[in-house]
């Protein structure tokens, strides 16, 4: 158990830290910039939303298999290894990060944005002190959402990556061997760290959601400005 929970919480770091990578970017592009084919990109992105995670898992699986285009063309061969199922929560995730990244970034003020450029600021300049500092808190949450729903992907793990003690088996893949098993008294526990970890990262979630959105900063106290 304690071997699958660490490679659970690994997994849920990488993806979560690549997520925030990949989608921050593609989010802005999505929320604040008009282009041929930004419906199509945007609706191929949040695809894995509505597909079965198994679906996605057996393209995945021909994809980064010993006999998949990556293996003859590059030599990657990642089915069945760690590396495999980071690349399956990563997509199969990145949805969910997306859109709160995205409405994120729709929500600035668009005459702040205008205003820091008529002064002067250079493109990263405003990204740096104007967007992230008010962005933060929906990236955070967005990212702490992908964590969050790392913890207890099952189907696409299980295609990709099937279930390889130290390598593949997460927990959610142990409690269901458990449960086959009829170790019910084992999956009980397994069920439980999920539920516990699953609630604490939630409340985060929508900690951070109420406070930003209710006016109020960190402390607790107003962000208003002083009439």
């Amino acid at each position: 158990m304690t071997g699958s929970l660490l490679l659970t919480l690994e997994l849920a770091l990488w993806t979560a830290a690549i997520v925030l990578v990949l989608g921050a970017p593609l989010a802005w592009v999505l929320a604040r910039r008009r282009f041929f084919g930004r419906r199509v990109l945007e609706t191929i992105l949040l695809l894995p939303l509505v597909l079965p995670p198994t679906v996605l898992g057996f393209y995945l699986l021909v994809v980064l298999g010993e006999n998949g285009p990556l293996a003859r063309w590059l030599g990657v061969h990642w089915a069945f290894r760690f590396e495999g199922i980071v690349v399956g929560s990563v997509l199969f995730n990145l949805p969910f990060a997306l859109t709160a990244y995205r409405e994120t970034f729709r929500a600035l003020d668009e005459d702040l944005l205008q205003t820091a450029r008529t002064l002067g600021a250079s493109p990263l300049r405003v990204m740096r002190e104007v967007v992230l500092p008010l962005s933060w808190p929906g990236l955070l949450a967005g990212t702490l959402l992908a964590f969050a729903h790392t913890l207890g992907e099952f189907g696409v793990v299980l295609m990709i990556g099937g279930s390889i003690p130290g390598e593949t088996r997460v927990v959610s893949i142990h409690l269901f061997e458990l449960t086959q098993a009829l170790r019910m008294e084992e999956a009980h526990e397994a069920a439980l760290v999920l539920v516990g970890l699953s609630f604490v990262f939630l409340f985060a979630i929508r900690t951070l959601e109420v406070r930003w959105t209710s006016g109020t900063g960190w402390s607790g106290r107003s962000r208003s400005r002083p009439s």
